[in-house]
């Protein structure tokens, strides 16, 4: 049974990930190329998340500040993650709720020209819908890491819809996306400097 399982859920994700080359390889790009315009012109990346969108946008953001390759050497790059202030997220939460917990850290860090990533499985996450509505009336361009016709795509300027209703295989498409994001920004700022 538990071979089953695990060639089932694999052969899923295959599948899966096959149907994202079709459908998202054009968005990936895109999201990329802003990630690099906004990191050469000297603005910053903001990631939101719940759960295990949360724990995603630590680990894209820690891929920027640190290194995603060992074998490019470069400076931080300015990421930042919504969720790892437990100090603002419980002030905030316990004094107006937990949906605006993310707008108002866009409100108070970001500026015209950065960019916000809100990563949300399901594409209805209200306080990530917050945060892109936040980011939008303040100039920041706003990023929807999400399943495919999930709400916040309408209201994002690019967005990452992969093909499934399946949280782990999206939560699971939506690292190697943001790992190719990564890899894409990564090279690209090197060639910019001339480096190999």
């Amino acid at each position: 049974m538990s071979e089953k399982l695990v060639s089932m859920k694999l052969t899923e994700l295959q599948a899966l990930l096959n149907e994202t080359i079709n459908e998202c390889s054009g968005e990936i790009v895109a999201v990329a190329g802003v990630i690099i315009e906004a990191f050469k012109s000297g603005k910053k990346l903001l990631i939101c998340g719940n759960g295990g969108s949360a724990a995603d946008s630590q680990h894209f953001a820690a891929e920027f500040v640190s290194s995603f390759s060992r074998d490019i050497k470069r400076s931080g790059l300015p990421a930042i993650a919504l969720s790892t202030d437990t100090s603002i997220m419980t002030a905030y939460s316990n004094d107006y709720g937990f949906d605006g917990v993310f707008e108002r850290q866009v409100e108070a860090l970001g500026q015209k020209g950065d960019v916000l990533i809100a990563i949300t499985t399901s594409g209805n996450s209200k306080n990530c819908i917050k945060a892109i509505e936040m980011a939008k009336s303040k100039g920041l361009v706003a990023v929807a890491l999400t399943q495919k016709n999930g709400f916040i795509s309408k209201i994002s300027d690019f967005s990452i819809g992969i093909p499934s209703k399946n949280t782990q295989h999206i939560q699971e498409v939506h690292v190697a996306s943001y790992h190719i994001i990564c890899e894409i920004v990564e090279n690209a700022l090197q060639v910019d400097k001339g480096e190999k």
